[in-house]
């Protein structure tokens, strides 16, 4: 199916112009506006709301939307056509071409709420119409039936909030297998001896093997270590009318030219268009959702690229902006009836945040095994010391995957410990650079009540919001637990005959892989979670984040598959529940007039 084409413009039709005194013109519509005036430009009335284009609202969109459902989206970045991305490095990675920009949208970071606060971009993701899955690697694991309930598996871990999902591991297969098939992922189902039950097989075959995977696997092999093929978020081979993926070193954080890698803008975006029911606007910056009388959520405000303020009300709202921007915005809105914050009132929203660390093991071996070809893609995995093992003295485990050293790129590649420049960087990258690899690893880095995100009062954003301000402090339990990681990284590279090899510790968690979790939780009970098993706002009915905000724990795996399945889980909920939230907001509407 082809890219989906931007709209020209995200205002309503049938609309004039007037300037306010901040500056910022409201846009009055015609369609849905009060006899009084209104506050700002009110499009119709939808039926959902989402909020964010991503992994999540891009799978909630597809299946809301194919279900009969009239979606409204409301993503903050462009929506990019796909001939506009390319093999540019210095663009791409150095210069924030599919990152966020710095100035635009800053975030600040502390280790404790004692010191000062400082400008990082910390963990960002893309923030563009798909997302993360713009530029991603796409490495698209299943959570094993043990994450689901680690508190019960492992016990308390003093220090931490660690606690089971309120859903299982049987519960969220069927969406699993539901986007794996509908996605396209490439797999060998049977080949990890620890994953969970399946449905059935993969869709596509393995991608074909790199010679990172080779190494890594002989590795494995050697120390009698399970390994496997990754699941990938790319075709091995043509799939219904989708052609095999173009395997490209020009990958991890280079956007898809081709259109034949399987992301959220090329599969579930052009899907959810499809159907004639969604009304996708990019370049829109929701400042605040506002509520009505009876405490539930009646409209997103948001602000388009020309500046004009909108008002989108809704039947219900799903927030599927990432962990970090889901938890500002809620904390953004507040009212009288929830004065720190929307949906706060157990002061957890923000708290809990998880982020993972991706750090490595690099290997240096006397044959090549060509960084450039091999960085395309990742096709090796290991879940071996993936599960819990209480003889290792520490809770949890992690991924390990063949992987590039860095970026594995000649402008950004460089050894562990080498210079950045001069004549003995340009030796190190004409020797090493073809002959290097890593193995990498997932840290499952624990949740604690005072790692947290709020709103930090000293910096706003371009739009003049309080930005995301992340207070963190890893846990003794994952140091540990990455340097065991690391540990076990460089053996597997030793078995593989590597000549040289460097062991990088994680010594903090900095945000590097753009794995967001945590920061409005599910749980059964309201005083120790934000949502309920359905994703759904304890305190507002009309309100759901389908992201990896509502994450219990962060997992040794790649989220983004579990994100997407859970989107799907609670999407199929809320179509089931279709009418009830729009028959209470008008009962309370008319109570209140």
């Amino acid at each position: 199916m082809p890219a989906a084409t931007p709209p020209s413009t995200g205002l309503p039709t049938g609309t004039r112009t007037r300037r306010p005194r901040s500056g910022r013109r409201i846009v009055a519509s015609t369609v849905g506006t009060r006899s009084s005036g209104p506050r700002a430009g009110r499009p119709e009335r939808a039926e959902v709301c989402i909020i964010g284009a991503g992994a999540s609202g891009a799978t909630a969109a597809k299946v809301l939307t194919e279900a009969g459902v009239r979606v409204v989206a409301l993503e903050r970045g462009p929506w990019r056509r796909r001939e506009s991305f390319g093999g540019d490095e210095l663009a791409n990675i150095n210069r924030y071409n599919l990152w966020p920009d710095p100035l635009l949208n800053p975030r600040t970071a502390r280790t404790s709420a004692s010191e000062p606060a400082r400008r990082e971009l910390f963990c960002p993701v893309p923030q563009m119409v798909g997302g993360g899955t713009v530029h991603w690697q796409g490495w698209l694991p299943r959570f094993t039936p043990d994450d689901f309930r680690l508190r019960s598996v492992a016990g308390a871990l003093p220090g931490t909030t660690l606690a089971d999902w309120p859903i299982s591991y049987d519960e969220l297969e069927p969406y699993y297998d539901r986007v794996e098939w509908a996605f396209g992922v490439s797999g060998l189902a049977g080949a990890n001896r620890f994953e969970g039950p399946r449905s059935r097989g993969y869709p596509c075959r393995p991608m074909p093997m790199s010679r990172y995977a080779a190494k890594f696997h002989a590795g494995c092999a050697e120390l009698g270590w399970n390994s496997f093929p990754t699941p990938q978020a790319a075709l091995s081979e043509p799939f219904g009318v989708r052609p095999a993926t173009v395997i490209s070193a020009f990958a991890q954080q280079h956007g898809d030219p081709t259109g034949t890698r399987s992301s959220a803008l090329n599969v579930f975006i052009p899907d959810a268009v499809a159907s004639g029911r969604y009304d996708l606007r990019p370049d829109c910056i929701v400042r605040e959702l506002t509520l009505d009388g009876a405490g539930r959520v009646k409209s997103a405000l948001y602000e388009d690229a020309e500046g004009n303020l909108f008002e989108q009300e809704a039947d219900v709202f799903l927030l599927a902006c990432g962990a970090v921007e889901t938890a500002r915005l809620l904390l953004l809105s507040k009212s009288g009836r929830f004065p720190d914050g929307l949906a706060n009132g157990s002061d957890l929203v923000g708290r809990n945040v998880t982020f993972h660390e991706y750090s490595a093991a690099v290997g240096v071996f006397d044959d090549p095994v060509y960084a450039w070809a091999g960085g395309g893609y990742v096709s090796a995995s290991s879940f071996q010391f993936y599960g819990h093992d209480a003889r290792r003295g520490f809770v949890g485990g992690g991924h390990i995957a063949a992987a590039g050293v860095g970026i594995p790129l000649p402008i950004n590649w460089r050894l562990p410990g080498a210079p950045a420049w001069g004549a003995e960087a340009k030796r190190i990258d004409r020797e090493a650079f073809n002959h290097s690899m890593a193995v990498a690893m997932v840290l499952h880095d624990m949740p604690q009540h005072d790692n947290r995100i709020d709103l930090d009062d000293a910096v706003v954003d371009a739009w003049g919001l309080p930005v995301a301000r992340v207070t963190l402090r890893p846990h003794r339990n994952d140091l540990d637990q990455g340097r065991y990681l690391i540990d076990r990284s460089a053996e597997i590279l030793e078995a593989a005959r590597a000549s040289s090899v460097t062991r990088v510790y994680a010594d903090r968690v900095t945000g590097n892989c753009s794995h967001q979790h945590g920061t409005a939780r599910m749980g059964g009970d309201p005083a120790t979670s934000v949502l309920n098993r359905w994703c759904q706002s304890h305190e507002v009915d009309n309100l759901f984040a389908v992201d990896g905000s509502s994450f219990p724990t962060a997992t040794g795996a790649n989220p983004t598959l579990t994100i997407m399945a859970n989107a799907w889980r609670v999407a199929e909920h809320i179509v089931r529940q279709r009418g009830r939230f729009g028959a209470a907001t008008r009962t309370a509407a008319r109570a209140t007039a």
